[in-house]
């Protein structure tokens, strides 16, 4: 039998009655990112989701590395399929496991016997297989707690099926079960990541991006286009509303205090967040924010920037210093993109002393001289929509 891909579902097992919707999502998830990878067939059964390739053309390398970014799955693994027989079972350990068994000093043999019709249960099939190995590989010990390399032996109702040690999955619900938000995406380290998190718990995202030309560039724009292009192998494809916000960023520097033109110009992202995620049937608006990292990012700061919603806004790295959301950024491969010295919209008019109090009392005076409703819309009447990813 071929080679196939094992994904190990982790929290969706726990969904009782719902369970087999978030299999189906995982599964469209999984055919989705094989598509330009070769035919496969996508199948669950007994908490397990199997990734067939279907001929000889199908990219395993690259399907592999594809099914650790479908969040859903707790871990994956290659694996060979084979008959339901100890003995041919024993072989296939030793042909597919080769290179890990040479390498490995010390070893465990795990099996587990979902069909019960096998004639061996799990440890007399473990006794014999740990026993086989031991004398046709003298290099190696047996070590039932720190193992170099597990052996991992299953016999299931189709077939038995061989593998090594299980990688990390991206872990999470499938995309799309939780719904769907907007994501506000700039240039930074932080909102991408925020992005990212949110992806992991299930929602379908499409990203607002606010762009202040001539004052920011279009390297700037790139670099934002660039990171969504770079968050796609875990979301799936994209949508970028590209916001032009340069008319509102100079109306609020002549009309407005500067020391609250940073949370007004927030105030009215959110505003135009809001009707974006209702023109694309989204419920939630997510962001990068950091309580106290920057001035904006104080408690009362937010609480007047969200109060021009009613849309919930999800801000996952909320409670995260700088380090913890450096070290997602590198772990997704968003870091050394978002890092690049490319201005975006929210560095341009920054005040020199920002309020970092703001009332809302303050603020709804300071738009009383502003046809907020028109501007926002003019905004949104002219975004630009790019997509990203192909799938």
């Amino acid at each position: 039998m071929n080679e196939i891909i094992l994904l190990k579902l982790g929290e969706l097992v726990l969904k009782g009655l719902n369970r087999r919707s978030f299999e189906e999502k995982l599964m469209s998830n999984a055919r989705r990112r094989l598509r330009a990878l070769g035919s496969f067939q996508v199948t669950t059964k007994q908490s397990i989701t199997y990734v067939e390739p279907l001929n000889d053309d199908c990219d395993m390398d690259g399907a592999f590395e594809a099914m650790k970014k479908v969040f859903g799955a707790a871990g994956v693994c290659r694996c060979r399929a084979c008959e339901k027989d100890k003995d041919v079972m024993l072989a296939a350990v030793k042909d597919f496991l080769a290179p890990q068994l040479a390498a490995a000093r010390t070893f465990k043999v795990e099996s587990k016997r979902s069909d019960k019709a096998f004639p061996l249960n799990s440890i007399q099939l473990s006794q014999y297989i740990g026993g086989e190995l031991d004398d046709a590989y003298p290099h190696l010990t047996a070590d039932m707690h720190h193992p170099d390399l597990t052996v991992y032996v299953e016999v299931r109702d189709d077939a038995a099926f061989i593998h090594g040690n299980t990688e990390p999955g991206a872990g999470g619900l499938p995309v799309g079960m939780g719904g769907h938000a907007v994501s506000l995406l700039s240039g930074g380290i932080d909102s991408p990541v925020a992005s990212w998190m949110m992806a992991k718990r299930g929602l379908c995202l499409d990203m607002v991006h606010f762009f202040s030309y001539p004052y920011t560039s279009e390297e700037a724009k790139q670099k934002v286009l660039d990171l969504a292009r770079l968050l796609t192998p875990w979301t799936g494809r994209l949508v970028v509303h590209v916001v032009p916000f340069t008319a509102i960023q100079e109306e609020l520097r002549r009309s407005c205090p500067e020391e609250l033109f940073t949370i007004l110009m927030r105030r009215f992202m959110m505003r135009i967040s809001a009707e974006v995620a209702r023109r694309v049937g989204a419920g939630a608006i997510v962001t990068g924010e950091s309580l106290g990292q920057v001035a904006s990012q104080t408690m009362e700061a937010m609480q007047c920037t969200g109060a021009v919603t009613s849309l919930p806004i999800f801000r996952p790295v909320v409670g995260m210093d700088k380090e913890e959301i450096v070290r997602i950024s590198r772990k997704i491969g968003t870091f050394e993109t978002s890092i690049l010295p490319y201005e975006d919209c929210c560095t341009v008019f920054t005040p020199k002393h920002p309020k970092l109090r703001p009332t809302m009392e303050e603020c709804a005076a300071a738009e009383e001289k502003l046809d907020v409703e028109a501007m926002v819309k003019d905004a949104v009447d002219n975004i630009e929509r790019i997509r990203i990813g192909a799938e």
